[in-house]
């Protein structure tokens, strides 16, 4: 017999990971969960020292542990959020095995091998839960700067302390972006940001976190097939908002009433100088019309139920940019943030399961090539795939379809056996 066989191999040991385990589990499923680096490493290693939850603490629903803590409507900040998925492994006695670099799945005749630090395992099924932030993602023109400046990608910032003294330059701000820009500010550094055209969300309206609003829409529960965007949903940025000091808005403007410099979206590099967009205004604009449009299809829904809610006025803009920079002279700028997101990389996986962009292809998380399986992806069903919120409810659809499979094989097994 070979010692390292399993019915299922899960790789990954983060929530998504850990989630699927517990419904293998509970189905008798005999499995192991791969993990490169350590359980949770995401949030150990890729978070700043000030990072918390956007979403609120009661959206923390990983199966078998909702949240158990005493402020439901807050936000867990870094370590309670690892202590949280520790406490879940522990919970159930997860088969982890941390320190294990899965460098290639291979498809076989007999099911799939995997060429691991720690040797070779062999699986009839393999669920993939990594997520689809692999590498950081830099910007050809960062390879032209002066290498006076400091470059740090948003994964690995910490803190103001971590960066030398001078301006900082924080590129991108989406969710990342918004936060690190204003964990500089409040450390009281001089900050530049370029703002690209993400989203942001009111953090409260009308007497309640926005969450819960949309939680009793039903939005959370709107699955890829049935929104606007279709799979376009997957490749959207999310909102900006945070939930730093318990909860607040993240409003650029008057950030810049405060003194930070706002630009548009950077555009290149020439002559010591960067280049930029001018489109500061309309991304500004942009922003806040989606957080109009968001509070709209709420005032709707109370309308609708008849709830009675504190009446709240329409948001008007603290500040407007007076002309557009063109762009933005590097000398007192010691250090930039790049906070422009990660390149996808399932380049090791060896089997027909992707796109021609390499995505996996999948319904639901079930990819087409049978015996493969992805978690955790952003609205690889819903809102919430690959979050807290949502992650368990696709383990558990995920789980059923490895047990029809694991029964099946066993059956098939026992008709050979019996001939």
């Amino acid at each position: 017999m070979n010692n390292n066989h399993y019915p299922v191999v899960i790789i990954g040991g983060g929530q998504a990971g850990l989630a699927m385990s517990w419904n293998l589990t509970q189905k008798n499923i005999r499995h192991i969960v791969l993990e490169r680096h350590q359980l949770a490493w995401a949030w150990r290693e890729q978070r700043w020292d000030n990072f918390c939850l956007v979403t609120p603490n009661w959206q923390c629903k990983l199966p078998g542990f909702p949240y158990d803590g005493d402020d439901p409507h807050g936000f867990m900040l870094r370590d309670e959020i690892i202590d949280y998925v520790a406490r879940y492994a522990r919970s159930f006695n997860a088969p982890l095995r941390e320190g294990v670099n899965v460098l290639r799945v291979e498809k076989t005749p007999q099911g799939f091998q995997l060429l691991t630090s720690a040797g070779v395992f062999t699986a009839d099924q393999v669920v993939i839960a990594v997520g689809n932030y692999h590498r950081p993602r830099f910007p050809e023109i960062a390879a032209q700067l002066p290498e006076s400046i400091m470059q740090v990608h948003s994964a690995s910032y910490k803190s103001a302390q971590q960066l030398p003294a001078g301006d900082v330059l924080v590129v991108g701000s989406a969710q990342s972006g918004a936060q690190i820009a204003e964990d500089l500010h409040l450390a009281g550094r001089r900050v530049h940001l370029c703002v690209g055209s993400a989203p942001r969300v009111a953090r409260f309206y009308r007497g309640r976190d926005v969450v819960d609003w949309l939680d009793d829409m039903g939005h959370y529960r709107l699955t890829v097939d049935d929104h606007p965007l279709g799979e376009d949903a997957r490749r959207k940025t999310n909102h900006y908002v945070t939930g730093r000091d318990g909860g607040r808005d993240i409003d650029l403007r008057a950030f810049a009433l405060q003194g930070m410099q706002l630009y548009g979206r950077l555009l290149g590099y020439r002559d010591g100088k960067l280049l930029i967009a001018d489109d500061l205004k309309a991304n500004l604009d942009g922003a806040d019309a989606t957080s109009q449009k968001i509070k709209d299809s709420i005032d709707v829904w109370i309308a609708e139920q008849g709830i009675d809610a504190p009446t709240e006025a329409r948001y008007q803009p603290l500040w407007q940019p007076e002309e557009s920079a063109t762009h933005i002279d590097l000398t007192n700028i010691a250090a930039i943030i790049w906070a422009v997101g990660f390149h996808t990389d399932f380049s090791w996986i060896d089997a027909p399961a992707f796109n021609d962009k390499g995505y996996p292809r999948h319904t639901r998380g079930v990819s087409v090539q049978p015996g493969l399986y992805f978690l955790g992806l952003p609205w690889l069903w819903t809102w919430g795939s690959g979050r807290f919120e949502g992650v368990g409810e696709d383990a558990a659809w995920l789980a059923e379809a490895i047990e029809q499979q694991h029964q099946g094989a066993a059956e098939a097994v026992y008709v050979n056996d019996h001939r």
